[in-house]
């Protein structure tokens, strides 16, 4: 691991498996996107996906929280085989396995507050001033107190980024899956966004599942990273381990 990281225990230790995919299968108006995919992924890791456009690397976040389901294979996640799950026992799942989208995903017609109030309305009995002190503590650990009662278009590309993962959050997540959390903005932002991630992973302990183009963020945030190429992972290892690899497909991302 680069010196800057938290160096994970080895898998033969006994780490926890939290999610493993075995001889995954996907195909997608008629081309193959996974052909045989399979990756463990160990408790409390920050692990990137690396790939190019089209490569797979969103399908296979998709097929973990279940919004597509594979052709054949595995998908275990929490020792549930995802494919096997009924619709509640697969919503039951996903209150334990956040996801981060691209944009955010914000309601629009919800302020700041009411975006954030919705999952722990839907999910969980609390008393109000419960949910306040959540919502207040999730902007909190964003260091966005004072957006409480703005509207999602009253704010910065950046912002509704942090307000998403604030959200995400809330529900307290075993597992966090980011679908390009930085991109669209600037580096600087970027670096926040990045930075914010490594904050919420020493706070929550979650386990995190970064697909990112931006190697600013996989230098800063990973632990480890395996590279998608051709509906197959080729490649592991740290991010400097990685950047000497021999083989130029895997070194292309680094330079």
């Amino acid at each position: 691991m680069d010196n800057n990281k938290n160096t994970l225990p080895a898998p033969s230790s006994g780490i926890e498996t939290v999610i493993c995919l075995e001889n995954l299968k996907k195909t997608l108006g008629g081309n193959e996107i996974l052909k045989d995919v399979n990756l463990n992924i160990f408790k409390g890791e920050t692990l990137i996906i690396l790939g190019k456009s089209g490569s797979g690397k969103s399908v296979t976040l998709k097929c973990i929280v279940g919004l597509m389901m594979p052709d054949s294979g595995k998908v275990r996640v929490l020792r549930n085989n995802v494919p096997d799950l009924d619709y509640y026992e697969l919503q039951e799942l996903r209150r334990r396995v956040g996801f981060i989208f691209q944009s955010g995903a914000l309601y629009d017609s919800m302020s700041v507050r009411e975006n954030l109030e919705f999952p722990l309305v839907r999910h969980e009995q609390l008393p109000q001033d419960e949910v306040e002190s959540r919502v207040r503590e999730a902007l909190s650990d964003v260091g966005l107190e004072d957006s409480i009662d703005k509207m999602p278009s009253e704010l910065s590309g950046g912002m509704r980024k942090r307000i998403g993962l604030a959200r995400t959050l809330i529900l307290k997540p075993e597992i966090m899956l980011y679908d390009e959390p930085t991109t669209g903005l600037d580096p600087a932002t970027s670096r926040e966004i990045s930075n914010l991630i490594l904050k919420m992973q020493s706070k929550f302990k979650v386990t995190s599942v970064i697909v990112t183009h931006d190697m600013e963020c996989a230098r800063l945030t990973a632990n480890r990273i395996v590279v998608l190429k051709k509906g197959v992972f080729t490649a592991e290892g740290s991010f400097s381990e990685l950047q000497k690899s021999d083989d130029e497909f895997v070194r292309g991302f680094f330079e």
